[in-house]
């Protein structure tokens, strides 16, 4: 049987980039020290969310920088696979939001580039990224994985297009919450998100871990709640609104019996989907 533990930390941030990197360092240790394997920020862990305004003054910057060094090091010493959130990233003359993932020895294992931008009140992000254009997947010897990010979560085409290519865990840096003013009168949007990501899980037979921010930034409230599903639903692990770390034990080969069992990818009709990639 292969297992692998998955930590996700679920923080709060300042407005100082330094305290909330040495933030993150901590609480990466701690999750490494109750024995994860694979660790997961939250999205733009080290800023704080200056997309719920549309002229904030933060710059993106070039990699390697400070902070993926730190990332880099702390995977290194930890021994981990390292989901570095993601990081305002300068590149080709564009910006956009970026996951690194580090492995056991510090290298970059992959990186991706967030595809999905909300453009809403309090999430700017067009103001801001340019869209990404490729998923990744990354070989780990702890499973094959992926990075998705935050948006990218309401997009079931994004979470069947990586386990196509092989991706057994999928996990989200995000940064979500409500904004103050906002009434929820459809009802409650955390439990939409949770059950949404619940349905990845099921309907691809991966694992899915969601590391979210917590606290009041601006006018948002972050409700943090980061969860890990196994690949038939179950919960094992969710948070509650405060900052923590929290960690579960997988079984990534429970995807094979799955998989076997109802055959929801050998019974797939593709020749039926073109709806899927007409141009709006």
């Amino acid at each position: 049987m292969r297992k692998v533990t998955i930590g996700l930390v679920q923080m709060s941030v300042t407005d100082d980039a330094r305290v909330n990197l040495d933030k993150a360092l901590r609480m990466v240790r701690r999750a490494a020290k109750r024995g994860a394997e694979i660790v997961c920020l939250p999205e733009l862990f080290n800023l704080r969310y200056f997309p719920q305004y549309r002229n904030s003054d933060v710059e993106s910057t070039e990699v390697p920088n400070a902070v993926t060094a730190s990332l880099s090091e702390a995977a290194r010493r930890h021994k981990i696979v390292l989901v570095g959130g993601s990081i305002y990233e300068r590149a080709n003359g564009k910006s956009f939001n970026t996951s690194f993932v580090f492995g056991e020895g510090g290298e970059v294992l992959g990186r991706y580039r967030k595809v999905h931008l909300p453009g809403d009140p309090g999430f700017y992000e067009q103001d801001y990224f340019d869209p990404g254009d490729a998923y990744t997947l990354v070989n780990t010897r702890h499973g094959r994985l992926s990075v998705l990010i935050c948006y990218d979560q309401w997009y079931p085409e994004a979470a069947r297009a990586v386990k196509l290519m092989g991706a057994e865990i999928v996990l989200y840096p995000t940064a979500i919450g409500t904004l103050r003013g906002t009434k929820q009168t459809e009802g409650s949007w955390q439990e939409a998100w949770e059950a949404v990501q619940r349905g990845h899980a099921i309907a691809n037979s991966v694992i899915v871990g969601a590391a979210n921010r917590v606290g009041r930034e601006g006018g948002l409230n972050f409700w943090g709640g980061s969860f890990i599903y196994d690949q038939f639903g179950k919960l094992l692990a969710h948070a509650t609104r405060g900052e923590q770390v929290v960690t579960a034990e997988c079984d990534l080969d429970l995807a094979v019996d799955l998989e076997s069992g109802w055959g929801f990818l050998s019974n797939r009709r593709p020749t039926t989907y073109s709806k899927l990639v007409e141009k709006r």
